[in-house]
């Protein structure tokens, strides 16, 4: 079998962000990824997952080999809305190329780091003749920026019911904040999404002895709330945090007191906490103010760390011989697919810099996708030669 042909990760990018595969649209980018990995050897496999109340998503598993041991590169298609299209300087679908940089919606979450994958892929297998000691996947969701209901979750347990196992896996989610190779991902925080109405009852505002207003209880609630660290941090997370995202009342008139004010905040939790302990915190600080409420909470994700091993030891020295400086073994940031995957194998997640991710005009250095290429090429290349 000749030797695959070498991939171009700028064009591979390219391609990808012009596919407008906004949550949970496909819009044509696993298509693309078929395109460039069955040349060279990868068995494609779309798998799709509906359910009731969420949105049907297309997912895929692309192995190449059947051997242990087996690497996965883990990540996601799916892409944020663009927002207001007039903030931006170019198109987002577009995926332009100006002053070192390439230009568009996904260009740095993640679409980058996925045509990095593959270019490292073919890179890898073109050493090896087309052949490789071991097995290579890539497991690519439209479900991350989403429900992430039908997308990571299921398509490991489907795997799973059918014997395939991983030995390790890298997600290439951006994960320095800054500057490219400062940070690499060993866990994330939990994060639980609260819904808190308060009862009063309207009136007149200038008769406030006649009425119950609830907006001065709904903000001694929230302070309760926020303003009280939950926590002083852990070996591995910084302190947990809240934020207020919204406070509603709905009230048109200047002169009456409302029936009702509700807020939403969302909690960033470490492992100090569990989703059901950090529940039960948050209740009793909002019963102690008094009054009558309503209180609604979700845990999206719980808190995980993934202590430093072998893969992590794997990832920080390459990232050091190619960048230059030894990423910072983190936890910080929202929530990730990496939150399904621990629960299979040792993961890490390392990719870009995160800065412009879900903002107009976002981009990815030119320099830090190559980069990116020879840090998986050697990842893939000292993983296999160490088993």
């Amino acid at each position: 079998m000749p030797a695959p042909a070498p991939i171009d990760p700028l064009e591979l990018a390219r391609a990808l962000i012009r596919c407008p595969s906004v949550t949970p649209e496909d819009a044509g980018a696993l298509g693309v990824l078929e395109g460039a990995l069955g040349p060279l050897g990868f068995a494609c496999r779309r798998l799709p997952f509906a359910e009731a109340g969420t949105p049907d998503v297309d997912n895929l598993h692309a192995r190449l080999g059947s051997a242990a041991p087996h690497f996965c590169f883990a990540g996601h298609t799916d892409v944020v809305p663009v927002g207001d299209r007039s903030g931006w300087t170019v198109d987002p679908f577009a995926a332009e190329v100006k002053n070192g940089r390439l230009y568009g919606r996904g260009a740095s979450d993640m679409k980058g780091a996925i045509a990095a994958f593959v270019a490292a892929c073919a890179r890898f297998t073109a050493e090896n003749g087309g052949k490789i000691p071991g097995s290579i996947s890539l497991l690519i969701t439209g479900d991350e920026e989403g429900p992430s209901i039908n997308g990571t979750a299921k398509v490991l347990k489907t795997l799973a019911a059918e014997g395939i196992k991983f030995d390790a896996c890298l997600v290439g989610e951006p994960t320095s904040p800054k500057v490219f190779g400062e940070m690499a991902k060993i866990g994330r925080r939990g994060s639980l999404n609260a819904t808190l109405g308060v009862h009063g009852v309207q009136g007149h505002s200038a008769y406030p002895e006649a009425t119950d207003n609830p907006i001065p209880r709904l903000l001694k609630m929230l302070s309760a709330v926020a303003d009280i660290p939950l926590d002083s941090g852990s070996a591995h997370f910084q302190p947990s945090g809240v934020a207020i995202t919204s406070i509603d009342v709905g009230n048109p008139a200047t002169n009456v007191t409302p029936a009702k004010a509700q807020a939403r905040f969302n909690v960033r939790f470490n492992d100090r906490h569990s989703g059901e302990s950090l529940k039960k915190l948050l209740a009793e600080r909002i019963a102690g103010v008094g009054g009558k409420f309503d209180l609604s909470m979700h845990v999206t994700g719980e808190p995980f760390v993934v202590p430093p091993g072998a893969l992590s030891r794997l990832v920080v020295d390459a990232v050091r011989e190619v960048a230059g400086r030894a990423p910072e073994l983190g936890t910080h940031g929202g929530t990730s697919d990496a939150r399904f995957i621990k629960d299979y194998c040792p993961v890490v997640e390392f990719g870009g810099v995160n800065a412009t991710s879900h903002k107009v005009d976002e981009w990815m250095a030119l320099e830090d996708l190559h980069r990116l290429t020879e840090i998986y090429s050697l990842i893939l290349k000292r993983f296999f030669a160490a088993r």
